[in-house]
């Protein structure tokens, strides 16, 4: 709920956010600025990459390095103008986070809090897991231990079905990395790590086990080459490069939220309903049982986009045509379950297989904005701000976390490290 202002053990003394799509209008920093009201000096909204190489001491040293980037294809570069060898590609921001610990040297952060989407468990497809075998040997070169886990919001009583891998380092002689050797590999991941007992699971097919070494550009070029499946799991640990990793399920019991425990009831705005007999350009599906689907109407095309699917497509550059099928998805969506993953093209009118679509009495209507935060367990009009169209709202929301798996965890890190 978020009524109240809640105290936190954190001071942020440093904050970066960029959006590289529109470079001249910083729409998620503004909001972010008006939220939390920084100092200037605390705050940039340039490229990281720029502020690294230009003016690096405008980032303070710092406890925990927290952050989220695109996933990407993390190889290993190497560029002529770098007399110091090996470095990863241009415009792909976990070497700016890389580029980060290394220079701060002995002053780098104890912890780390990073996010990614689970693919990167598993890419690239050439390659099964190099991806992330390359960030853990980055990580083990700057003498950090890996904790990690793949968590569905929904498992835990979040109301959307939103799949993130998170990942925690803990540098050598941190609390925390201290007391991760003497730990059991499976209770680790099951219950005592900082995650595992921020979110139990149970690791019921045993823990794997294999190395990565410090050797990057190594790992880069011959991580399981010849594998077909990624060695990596939805969770596990990596210290001294040694990686211990397990298929974890959810262990909760309690409570769960739905989608309809965020809608708002008030009077809703116009522009949200669905108008279904308004016509649209016709169209003319052909399907692959000779039949054709005929569109004519806003409900005919938000009918067909959210059905199945067996037609012909064409290719028009090469000129073949092929078979397309897709399976059918609820419509209107379904309220007493948790929603579906938000996506970055939720905003506008117009219609989509992927947005949200509610039942409202006789009508049906896409989810307000303020729909779209409560389901990330944003505050209630976190994103309202003058000149942040609802479109762009509806963007942050589907690039955005669940804010309950972002506490948990952070306030199960503060735990930790003080026990320790």
């Amino acid at each position: 709920g978020y009524e109240k202002k809640m105290p936190s053990n954190f001071e942020v003394v440093w904050s970066n956010q960029y959006e590289p799509l529109t470079p001249n209008k910083q729409h998620a920093s503004l909001v972010y600025q008006s939220r939390w009201k920084e100092p200037k000096e605390k705050h940039s909204s340039e490229d990281i990459e720029k502020v690294i190489e230009k003016d690096f001491d405008s980032i303070p040293n710092h406890d925990l390095l927290v952050g989220g980037f695109p996933c990407q294809d993390y190889s290993v570069a190497t560029t002529l103008k770098n007399s110091k060898g090996l470095v990863g590609k241009k415009g792909v921001l976990w070497w700016s986070i890389y580029n980060i610990l290394q220079k701060k040297g002995k002053n780098k952060p104890y912890y780390l809090f990073l996010e990614n989407v689970d693919r990167l468990l598993s890419s690239p497809a050439s390659q099964r897991g190099r991806d992330f075998a390359v960030m853990l040997s980055c990580l083990h070169k700057q003498g950090y231990a890996v904790e990690w886990r793949v968590i569905n919001a929904a498992d835990y009583g979040m109301p959307q079905r939103r799949r993130r891998v998170y990942i925690l380092g803990y540098k050598k002689g941190s609390p925390i990395f201290k007391n991760l050797s003497s730990q059991k590999p499976k209770s680790l991941i099951e219950k005592s790590g900082v995650i595992g007992s921020a979110f139990p699971c149970s690791a019921e097919e045993g823990v794997s086990v294999f190395k990565v070494s410090k050797n990057f550009d190594k790992e880069s070029k011959s991580f399981n080459k010849n594998g077909k499946a990624s060695p990596f799991k939805n969770s596990g640990f990596m210290i001294n490069g040694n990686v211990f990793t397990a298929k974890a399920k959810a262990v909760y019991s309690g409570k769960k939220m739905v989608l309809n425990d965020v809608l708002e009831t008030d009077k809703i705005p116009e522009e949200f309903y669905i108008d279904e007999n308004k016509p649209v350009k016709r169209e003319e599906i052909e399907q692959i049982d000779g039949t054709v689907k005929i569109i004519e109407t806003v409900g005919d095309k938000w009918r067909y986009l959210k059905g199945s699917k067996r037609q012909w497509k064409y290719n028009k550059a090469q000129g073949y045509k092929y078979k397309y099928g897709e399976g059918k998805m609820m419509f209107p969506d379904d309220l007493y379950s948790p929603s579906r993953t938000i996506i970055t093209g939720e905003g506008g009118v117009s219609p989509s297989r992927f947005k949200h679509v509610i039942g409202d009495g006789n009508r049906k209507r896409r989810l307000l904005p303020v729909e779209l935060e409560k389901l990330n367990m944003f505050p209630k009009n976190h994103t309202l701000l003058e000149g942040v169209a609802d479109t762009k709202r509806a963007f942050f929301m589907g690039n955005a976390l669940v804010v309950g798996v972002v506490e948990k965890i952070g306030l199960r890190l503060t735990s930790i490290n003080r026990a320790g």
